[in-house]
Order: structure tokens, then sequence, then C-alpha cells
């Protein structure tokens, strides 16, 4: 069985595909191989008019915790495909399943594998969307005080700093998820015109949470190369910073945060449980065993 995730070019990390391999890998061990006679969809976006396509090798389809999301044209599920969870009711609702499958998202199960106990350092940091990491946001996080978390980190480096926020404004719904799932608070942000909403609407529908997000200017990252025009982009880059890091004390300072309730989040995490040990009984009895010898 193969896992099946998206994976960026030139083997650039982002911290939602990544949580993929770290955390299968220590809830299910043994299982994930690279037969790829079937696959095993999990966290991310990915259940689109793509996903037979990149999973065309495969006779049979695990879905879990996975989420509708891009792609374009009609999604078509057949027999090949089993799916355990969603990510959310609206996942569930495209696809024309019962609301039943659409529990959370998978990443939520971080909470059985990893533990939040580490020392509080920063009242607030923030976690840019992928594309827009850099050095731009980071200069814009010092000047405020605030922690600077890049998506492109190791996922045991991105963990351990969400775990010493208080208070983690993001871009990144993968770090929104694991925040709410170890108990850090989170405030929804969006500079970049390419998020899709339906994916944060999906999800916290889960939780009980209304996705109301804070917009601010889309802040690019400074040019490293050096010319003749280089005093010139210093001024620049120096006030776009200057003003992304006001609109990013204004939300923190202002906005509401958000977390789901205690008891809330322990029932969908139990829940995620059980359709975990249903999928590792269907293995167990021999469901997606190949039949080519």
């Amino acid at each position: 069985m193969k896992l099946s995730y998206y994976k960026l070019p030139n083997g650039e990390r982002n911290f939602g595909d990544d949580l993929n391999p770290w955390i299968w890998d220590k809830l299910i061990p043994g299982v994930i191989d690279h037969d790829e006679s079937v696959a095993f969809v999990g966290i991310g976006s990915l259940i689109n008019d793509g996903l037979s396509w990149r999973t065309r090798h495969a006779s049979k389809r695990v879905i879990f915790g996975t989420g509708v999301g891009y792609g374009k044209g009609e999604i078509k599920l057949d027999e090949s495909y089993k799916i355990y969870c969603l990510r959310g009711s609206l996942s569930a609702k495209a696809l024309g399943v019962t609301e039943d499958l659409g529990i959370t998202d998978g990443a939520v199960l971080i909470r059985r594998v990893y533990k939040n106990t580490a020392k509080k350092i920063y009242r607030f940091s923030y976690m840019p969307h992928y594309e827009l990491a850099g050095k731009g946001w980071e200069l814009a996080c010092k000047e405020l005080g605030f922690g600077y978390i890049d998506p492109r980190w190791t996922v045991e480096k991105v963990l351990s700093s969400i775990s010493q926020t208080e208070v983690l404004l993001t871009e990144a719904m993968h770090g929104a998820i694991v925040a709410d799932a170890l108990r850090v608070r989170w405030v929804p942000i969006v500079t970049n015109s390419t998020i899709l909403a339906f994916k944060w609407q999906d999800w916290c529908s889960s939780i009980g949470v209304e996705y109301k997000p804070n917009y601010i200017e889309r802040l690019q990252n400074p040019r490293e190369k050096q010319d003749l025009l280089t005093p010139i982009r210093l001024v620049r880059d120096w006030s776009r910073q200057k003003k992304a890091s006001i609109a990013l004390k204004q939300v923190a300072m202002n906005q509401p945060t958000f977390l789901s309730k205690d008891s809330c989040i322990e029932a969908l995490t139990v829940q995620l449980e059980e359709r975990l040990h249903l999928f590792q009984q269907d293995v167990k009895n021999g469901l997606f065993e190949s039949s080519i010898c």
C-alpha cells in the first residue's frame, strides 16, 4: 500500500504535506510500503478530478481524513474507493456520501503521537502559506517580536514552534489544524488569492467554528541578488515589511482568536481512532491484498 500525498517540486517542503509520512508511519507502522496497487490517500486537499490519474496504478484507493479541493470538473468515485473518513461535511456533500463520514481532518490524530509540553516563548507567532514563506515575513515578525514559523521547516521543528506559541496567526491551514489539535489558539489570515476558502470552511465546520479570515496585503520576499538598484529596493522592501508588520499586529491585538472545545476535539479524535482501527482490521482481514500474483 503506497502513501499518496502532494509533493512539491525540487524536493521543497510543506508542513501540511510532509505530515503524511511522519504521522502515518507512527499511527499504522508496517502498513505503508511501495506497492502501488493500493493507494492510501491521507492528509491534504487531494480529492479532485486528478486523483484517479495520480493513483492510476492502484486498483484500490483508501481515503482517510482527506478533503475535497482544487482541481476542476466532476469528481467520480467508483468501487475502487474505500472512504473511512473525510475532512468535513462539505467534502462528504461534494462526493455525495453520507455526512457521518465527514469527521475532521486526519491531521487531528497528531494528538495521539505528539504532546504539547513545550514552554511558551511567544505570545504570537505567524505561519505564512508556503508560497509566501521567506525573509519578508521573517523580518516583519522580528520587527514585532513575534515568532516566525516557516512551513518549509521539518515537521518536528514546526510542531515544536507551534507548541511554544500562545496564539498562532496562520495562512497555512494545517498550521491551524495542528494548533487546534494541540490546544493552541489560532487566527486565520489570508494574503494569497489562491487560498481555497472551501477547504477551511470544510474543516472549521467539523470543529464547530465559523471561518472568519483576516485579510492583509500580500508580502513579497526581498530580492537576494544585488545590483545597481539594490539601495532603492532596500527602501522599498523595508517599507513593505513595515506595512505588513503593522497589519499583522492589528490583527493580533484586535481580532478574536479561535479554539474548538476540549470535548469536541477529543470526541473527533476518538472517532478518527475508531475509523483507523476499522481500517487496520480490514488490512488484517486481507481486504486490500493484491489479486496479482
